[in-house]
């Protein structure tokens, strides 16, 4: 492995250097992207039922805001309990958009890796070329130097499409799972507004 990526040529650093942050990214966000850490099973009805018993004090909205970006959320709203249901709703519409963007951070990155990847490696693959027909010893009467010399060319276009392909399916799949959490948490704190509103029970 060590050789090809010499035989590869300077061009394959870039490559490398990108697909090490990729890796990192990827194991980032699949320890940050759980369920269970994002949106904890149960939190609507415990947060519903200390509301009931105790109400809303300072101390129970910090446990609260450190508990889950979901708990941000519902604190957020349970702050103006108070208000009105609109203000309640925007409050916590506002705090929705910061976690959302938390949710969605270093995916952009990944995304631009998936897709300039194979763009790195054909930027490789022809500086490989250049330098395989330019070079004054060019093997251009040795048709089996002329291929070999093409070959470890084309390493660099195959190493590119090896980084994009994983990393544009993690993104994808990174992408879905923020939406599909962010929805989760737009129904979840709907309903504790009409909870503690009293228009469901």
């Amino acid at each position: 492995m060590f050789s090809i990526i010499l035989a590869a040529g300077w061009p394959i650093w870039p490559l490398l250097l990108a697909s090490i942050i990729a890796v990192a990214l990827i194991i980032e966000r699949a320890a940050v992207l759980r369920r269970t850490k994002i949106v904890p099973p149960g939190l609507l009805a415990s947060v519903v039922g200390d509301f009931r018993q105790v109400g809303v004090n300072e101390e129970v909205l910090k446990r609260l805001e450190a508990h889950s970006p979901l708990g941000r959320v519902f604190a957020a709203g349970l702050r103006n309990v108070k208000s009105s249901r609109e203000v309640m709703k925007e409050a916590i519409e506002e705090a929705g958009r910061g976690v959302a963007h938390e949710l969605g951070r270093y995916l952009n990155s990944l995304g631009t890796i998936a897709s300039i990847s194979p763009l790195m490696g054909l930027f490789g693959t022809v500086v490989g070329m250049i330098e395989i027909f330019g070079s004054p010893t060019s093997s251009g009467n040795n048709p089996q130097a002329l291929a070999h010399g093409i070959s470890v060319a084309l390493y660099n276009t195959g190493f590119g499409l090896v980084i994009a392909i994983p990393s544009m399916i993690f993104y994808r799949h990174f992408r879905a799972t923020v939406d599909g959490l962010v929805i989760e948490m737009e129904l979840q704190a709907v309903k504790l507004v009409e909870l503690v509103h009293g228009d469901r029970k």
